[in-house]
């Protein structure tokens, strides 16, 4: 289906890829992994098309229908399930055509080609994929002009979904999404018909969807079967034997040196030193292979605060008029690892804001410890970094007192070397951002972590090094998160936002999954159901309408049959006049032909006469 064959690319002076080959079958999903900036990205715009290789061929099998996720947002007059249903062009043109088309015939194609490419189940699917990813009946019908950014990224999704390519291209697929429609959405892909190729560093959905991993690395395109934890698995044992060759060839390297440099100067010995000389030369170098150190995470130890840190009574808060949260009333203590779970805008944000300080209660009283310091972490904070600064300037306005020395180290516990400390922000990844923004809280040496999203920008490495040093820390923890990973392995309560308050759900993180996968069944069956009770009063009116449409066709129908029967009857009285036929050959000959062809279009509307007269019966 499709075969990458010898194909190197280059971004600049840098080597993505070299003489790389991979052949990706029909039907298979495909993960695509390696550390950041090693060109995953890049593979999929080779696939897609949007670059072009520096040498050899990708070779696609006709008719293949490739599908890519693009930052493209829909315009803000669109509403999204406009926009999603507009993405089958096909369809589109065709309903758009049906609207001014008036021969009878035309009719017929367009109404027999729309049902052949399934567009009587156009509006509820794409109604139930926007459903999925989070938008409620209402938000489908709103003007885009009211969604943020990353709302738009899911209308994209969604329509990307709804057009179902033969190949469909993922990139970073659930960076935009909650924890309720990356369940939905892994879900969905499962069940996916056509070919899968992933970029994610969401370790659930690489260890649940692909059956084969593709990690780029050293510019080469390396095939591993199986999911990602398989991938793992495989790669440490390569690494394993890769490093004990070498220890092996180190080994021996030194062995034949010692006995060069003893023996080279002794004349019964010179000629054996100079074969080993030789044979050392000839020995290629077995590099020494690990992949990329993770990056470091290490948060200090808090002061010791008794319990509780936090008591909500009666609590309510929102934003200008709008209540989001009211009456909660809850309790925090010093060792809390709390998951906050719920779809989005149902508040776990407004809860954590509340928490941080960033907005008060409008109602209630929240009482807290005197000496509670905070670590707030939100994943847009990024944007209010000084971005002509460098991490060491930022670090150094935060702790003014502390020596360089000091502040490199502050730095170097989240990854950042002498180096990287003194580059300005703006030319940092997002992932490096974001380890500032994580060491600029810790240098405060927070009792508990507020944690809104904290692994969107770092890769799968990063996000476990976050993970493991939050299972380090010693205060409490309250994360909201997407990745499955993390809850899984961080938390040990769940609280439930919904339905304006915050309740503690009663299980496991996979007991919710399902809760969620069958609470979008049952609310698609009810409107199955109640699509159907209104369907007959629907019809009788769609019926109507349609019938009366036939009712005008059939009128025009019979028009043209009176037409063509009163020219059949003109062009017989010529043949019958006296002396026609001492008119030339040619002359005689075009009357025939011209008679013919008019009887030929009257059988064709007697046809069509009887066939839209069946229709009203």
């Amino acid at each position: 289906m499709l075969h990458i064959n010898q194909v190197s690319l280059r971004a600049g002076q840098k080597i993505l890829l070299k003489n790389a080959s991979v052949s990706i079958h029909k039907g298979e999903r495909i993960g695509i992994v390696g550390h950041n900036g090693v060109g995953k990205t890049s593979f999929l715009n080779l696939i897609q098309g949007n670059l072009q290789p520096d040498s050899g061929k990708i070779s696609i099998s006709k008719n293949v229908c490739i599908g890519m996720t693009s930052q493209e947002t829909p315009s803000e007059q669109v509403t999204p399930l406009d926009f999603v249903l507009k993405s089958r062009t096909d369809i589109f043109a065709l309903q758009q055509e049906a609207k001014s088309a008036r021969d009878p015939q035309r009719i017929a194609e367009i109404q027999e080609n729309l049902l052949s490419l399934g567009s009587n189940r156009s509006l509820p699917r794409a109604a139930k994929i926007l459903a999925g990813l989070g938008f409620t009946p209402n938000m489908q019908q709103q003007s885009c002009k009211s969604l943020s950014g990353g709302w738009k990224m899911r209308v994209s999704m969604a329509s990307l979904l709804f057009c179902e390519p033969d190949i469909l291209l993922l990139d970073e697929p659930t960076n935009h999404l909650d924890l309720e429609s990356t369940i939905w959405l892994t879900n969905y892909l499962r069940k996916y018909q056509g070919t899968i190729i992933l970029v994610s560093h969401d370790r659930e959905i690489l260890k649940s969807l692909p059956k084969r991993i593709i990690y780029i690395t050293n510019s080469e395109l390396k095939s591993y079967t199986g999911n990602y934890e398989q991938f793992v698995n495989a790669r440490k044992k390569q690494i394993r034997q890769i490093n004990a060759k070498k220890r092996k060839q180190d080994a021996e390297k030194k062995k034949i040196s010692t006995f060069v440099e003893r023996f080279r100067s002794k004349a019964t010995k010179a000629k054996q030193a100079q074969s080993r000389l030789k044979l050392l030369k000839k020995m290629k170098p077995i590099l020494e292979s690990s992949d990329e150190e993770r990056r470091i995470f290490e948060f200090p130890e808090p002061e010791h605060l008794p319990p509780p840190i936090y008591n909500l009574e009666k609590v309510s808060a929102g934003y200008k008029k709008t209540t989001v949260l009211r009456n909660v009333s809850l309790r925090l203590d010093t060792d809390d690892r709390i998951a906050l779970l719920g779809a989005n805008g149902n508040g776990k944000s407004t809860f954590i804001k509340l928490l941080a300080g960033e907005i008060q209660a409008t109602s209630g009283v929240i009482s807290k410890s005197p000496k509670l310091k905070i670590g707030y972490f939100d994943q847009h904070q990024s944007t209010s970094l000084d971005f002509s600064a460098t991490p060491f300037a930022e670090m150094k306005k935060l702790k003014n007192d502390e020596t360089p020395e000091r502040i490199r180290k502050l730095l170097g516990r989240f990854g950042f070397s002498r180096e990287r400390a003194y580059v300005k922000i703006g030319s940092l990844s997002g992932g490096e951002r974001a380890r500032l923004l994580f060491a600029l809280i810790s240098a405060e040496k927070p009792n508990i972590l507020l944690l809104d999203e904290p692994t969107n920008h770092l890769d799968i490495e990063t996000r476990e090094a976050l993970t493991q040093a939050i299972n380090a820390f010693l205060g409490a923890v309250i994360i909201v998160s997407h990745d499955i990973g993390i809850i899984e392995t961080v938390a040990d309560k769940l609280w439930l936002v919904s339905d304006n308050t915050i309740t503690q759900f009663d299980g496991t993180i996979n007991d919710y999954r399902e809760s969620v996968l069958k609470s979008l069944k049952n609310e698609h069956t009810e409107k199955k159901e109640l699509k159907h009770k209104s369907s007959k009063k629907k019809q009788v009116l769609v019926n109507k309408k349609y019938s009366k449409q036939v009712a005008r066709d059939i009128s025009a129908c019979e028009k043209r049959i009176q037409s063509l029967q009163s020219a059949i009857e003109q062009e017989t009285n010529r043949f019958l006049e006296k002396d026609f036929f001492l008119n030339n050959v040619d002359t005689v000959k075009q009357a025939d032909t011209r008679l013919k062809k008019i009887k030929s279009d009257l059988e064709e509307q007697i046809t069509l006469w009887g066939q839209l007269v069946d229709t009203l019966n």
